[in-house]
């Protein structure tokens, strides 16, 4: 029964978690559209947490950016959202179940 409460509260952690990254992936990707300060610490914080996955799906799919338009975003966010369904809500369901005895 304890395991179950465990669960669904990593469950719901996961899902606030990918909910807050999803949010600062717009947010990073809407800065770039702009010619923010460089130096200003939020951009810093923006881009240091964005710009390596960014990074690393540019090279991984080369062919999604087509004519200036960057998809690595739509690919991080498509992503995150299935793991919000699959797995943070696979522990929810999990958890629920194990705290009510099926």
């Amino acid at each position: 029964m304890l395991f179950g409460y465990i669960l669904t509260g990593l469950g719901y952690t996961l899902h606030i978690l990918l909910n807050a990254y999803m949010w600062i992936v717009i947010v990073g990707a809407l800065l770039s559209w702009v010619n923010p300060d460089p130096y200003n610490p939020i951009v810093r914080f923006l881009r240091s947490v964005t710009e390596p996955l960014f990074y690393f799906i540019r090279m991984r799919l080369p062919f999604l950016r087509a004519g200036g338009i960057d998809f690595s975003p739509i690919i991080i966010i498509a992503a995150i959202y299935f793991l919000d369904y699959a797995l943070a809500g696979y522990l929810i369901a999990l958890g629920t179940r194990l705290r009510m005895g099926f």
